[in-house]
């Protein structure tokens, strides 16, 4: 009888959750980003005043230390999702992904602060993606990745310039305030609504067998790559457009503003150009591609956009360039979901968080 009861206690909480989808990941992404786009001015102005001597410097600071303990962390969160599922990690890299931000208005110092040590668990896109890899049949996957790149895209579309509006007609406390009420909407969407997505039975395989420090080590994840050619090259190909493209986007607002003189409202304008164009190149653009040419060849398109746009905003100096610029960024958003699609493709579906983490900490 007892049995039975919990049979019916077990179907009664799968109906309530229901299926996982990619809608799930879309909804969770949309809101992470969405919080964190309101609070592009603000947060310039912020580092502005905090550091008024040394502003570039430590933003790239701290850009960089949250970098570097995403780098150290990224491994294990993989390898500890592919064992106890996704959702429950899900959790930990929204919630510290957003812990900073009702800091913003109440100690700057510890906004930073917090925010360079939230790289320890900052790292919600590719438990995403890991997350989308279990729900989606192969030649599906490119396509919702480019959805939830896309959707990355679409959440800076308008937050940046909202934020901007209220900041100026009633201040940053309101913009702070509205963004925390984002994250922890977003938040309890994870926690009450998001379904679990790795099967019981491929979790339940592995319980027992507990996680080595070779998962853990991020050195040794690097040495495990070397044993794979293929999955070698995605991660080279990975370090090499990530590394321009992170000191880019650590610095390139603040660029705007203090070198070429964007006004907020035109920063605001700026993003939400390439979000537009971005949503567009992710999803039809990536769809058409995939399709045409396959994955490898849609990479190196993305690579020879992503080229053109850094040596155009290098040499540019023109506002008018920014935006041109912008446009060609836009276009070289399709080469992070077709990587990931790659990868995916390269690794078998019980190893999916710790891949997806692998190929995205370089």
């Amino acid at each position: 009888m007892c049995s039975a009861l919990d049979c019916h206690v077990v179907v009664l909480q799968q109906r309530s959750a229901g299926r996982p989808k990619v809608a799930h990941a879309v909804v969770v992404i949309f809101m992470e980003f969405f919080a964190w786009g309101l609070l592009t001015t603000p947060m310039l102005t912020v580092l502005h005043k905090t550091f008024p001597q040394h502003t570039f410097l430590m933003n790239g600071l701290i850009q960089g230390v949250k970098g570097f303990l995403s780098f150290m962390s990224a491994p294990l969160i993989g390898a500890l999702s592919d064992v106890w599922g996704r959702k429950s990690f899900l959790l930990l890299t929204v919630f510290f992904t957003c812990a900073p931000i009702p800091l913003m208005r109440l100690s700057p110092w510890c906004f930073f602060a917090l925010m360079s040590v939230s790289g320890l668990f900052a790292v919600t896109f590719s438990v995403i993606f890991a997350y989308v890899a279990d729900i989606t049949e192969e030649h599906e996957r490119s396509t919702a990745y480019g959805l939830v790149s896309a959707t990355f895209a679409a959440s800076l579309v308008t937050s940046p310039a909202i934020g901007a509006f209220l900041s100026l007609r009633y201040g940053d406390s309101l913009v702070v305030l509205l963004a925390t009420i984002i994250a922890v909407a977003d938040i309890l969407f994870v926690l009450l609504v998001v379904p679990e997505s790795l099967p019981d039975k491929m979790r339940l395989s592995s319980w027992g067998l507990p996680i080595s420090w070779e998962q853990a080590d991020p050195f040794a994840s690097l040495r495990k790559v070397g044993k794979d050619s293929t999955v070698l090259l995605i991660c080279v190909t990975v370090f090499l457009s990530y590394l321009p493209e992170a000191g880019q986007y650590s610095s390139f607002f603040l660029y705007l503003g203090q070198v070429i003189n964007f006004s907020s409202e035109a920063i605001a304008g700026f993003i939400a150009m390439v979000g537009i164009l971005s949503i567009g190149a992710q999803t039809l653009l990536l769809s058409v591609l995939m399709k045409k040419i396959g994955n490898k060849s849609t990479v190196l398109l993305g690579l020879g956009f992503q080229l053109f746009q850094l040596a155009w905003y290098g040499f540019g100096s023109e506002p008018w360039m920014m935006w041109a610029a912008g446009a060609v960024a836009a276009l070289s958003s399709i080469t992070f979901p077709s990587v990931s699609a790659l990868v995916s493709r390269c690794t078998d579906h019980d190893q999916q968080g710790e891949r997806s983490n692998t190929a995205t900490l370089h």
